[in-house]
């Protein structure tokens, strides 16, 4: 078992301000509720410790210099050549990040933690590899965030997740930037029979722009992934996101859901489901609320090659309806409570088979940004 633990005084002395920006994302520095625990402030991984048995958390390089199939993983999901960010990160000859091994039959439902802090650097680049085996079971929280004192900057990140035959990964990123930081993630999944990919996304605090298009490709009979994030868009923001799935295998489906707020930024929300396998099921929703003037621009695709898929989707975006507003006012709420308790319903997804302490995460996300609307 690798573990390399620092004190948490190394966490510990960050800023107050910092310490509630991180636990916004879901950190845990005691650990109370985590089986394990990854930390990186700029490039210096500063924590790296799981007590769960079967399970490994090991930055990346060490992790590529202990086994030598952790080369078949790495770049193989995701290509360098991607794009000019994937590009960027290929050319770091110090590569950071987090390896997760779940070996076969090993099923953890407390979750692992992973922060990625940007505090000094003017760009933070990571590379996580989660690989669940065969039958096995793990749930990630990924909660990045940068210093309340940090204007300027940029997390360029790649994550490559390998769902092995039967097993479960539950992946969780709540995202907490600042206005003046653009954050491009490039992630793809490759889930094989009777596997399950379960991804919630949440980002609902200032940021200058995320740029995603995650994509999980289900290689395996049966296999499943959902899609499910929760956006907010501030004055100045733009979140140009969505997500991906390829159903490559005979009885596989997916689920791709959004529910996207503007109060006066812009966000671009892209889905896309290709059907390419006989008995295959996908559906794509997308809801958007404008709150103040900003742009919800809903980009749903659904693409068949042969008779035996079913694919579907529905996008709407609108404003909040005034006798919605007016018929909780009647029953004693003033305009205000009856205009949050609405938008508290829109963004009130409850996610199928997430365990219950990832989903009161969410909802904790969900009530902090409800207070700047």
């Amino acid at each position: 078992m690798y573990a390399l633990q620092t004190d948490v005084g190394d966490i510990e002395q960050l800023s107050q301000e910092d310490r509630e920006r991180l636990a916004l994302t879901g950190l845990e520095v005691g650990m109370q509720n985590r089986c394990g625990s990854f930390f990186q402030i700029d490039q210096d991984v500063i924590q790296t410790t799981c007590g769960a048995e079967g399970i490994e958390m090991i930055p990346i390089k060490a992790a590529l210099e202990k086994y030598d199939w952790v080369k078949d993983y790495y770049w193989n999901a995701v290509s360098r050549d991607k794009d000019k960010y994937t590009q960027y990160l290929a050319k770091q000859e110090n590569p950071q990040g987090l390896v997760v091994i779940a070996h076969e039959g090993v099923k953890v439902e407390m979750p692992l933690q992973a922060c990625l802090f940007l505090r000094d650097e003017p760009v933070q680049h990571v590379h996580n590899l989660f690989i669940a085996r065969e039958g096995s079971e793990i749930n990630i929280i990924s909660g990045c965030a940068s210093s309340w004192q940090k204007e300027h900057g940029a997390h360029i990140g790649v994550t490559e997740i390998y769902v092995g035959k039967g097993a479960k990964v539950t992946s969780t990123m709540i995202h907490n930037w600042k206005e003046g930081i653009s954050v491009f993630p490039r992630s793809a999944t490759v889930v094989e029979e009777d596997g399950t990919f379960l991804s919630n996304y949440v980002c609902m605090q200032p940021v200058n722009r995320v740029d995603m298009y995650p994509t999980a490709r289900l290689v395996g009979k049966n296999a499943v992934a959902r899609f499910s994030s929760i956006v907010v868009a501030t004055p100045g923001s733009t979140l140009d996101l969505g997500s991906r799935a390829i159903l490559g295998a005979e009885n596989t489906s997916a689920e791709l859901i959004t529910r996207a707020i503007t109060t006066g930024g812009t966000i671009i929300s892209r889905g896309h489901i290709l059907g390419e396998k006989d008995n295959t099921r996908g559906h794509i929703e997308c809801k958007g609320l404008i709150l103040k003037d900003g742009i919800v621009h809903a980009i749903p695709e659904i693409e068949g090659t042969l008779t035996g898929t079913e694919l579907s989707h529905e996008a709407a975006v609108g404003k909040i309806a005034r006798h919605e507003i007016e018929y909780l006012m009647a029953r004693g709420l003033s305009e205000e409570e009856a205009t949050a308790t609405i938008i508290r319903g829109f963004l009130d997804v409850k996610i199928s088979g997430l365990p219950a302490v990832l989903q009161e995460q969410i909802d904790a996300a969900i009530d902090k940004a409800e207070s700047g609307f």
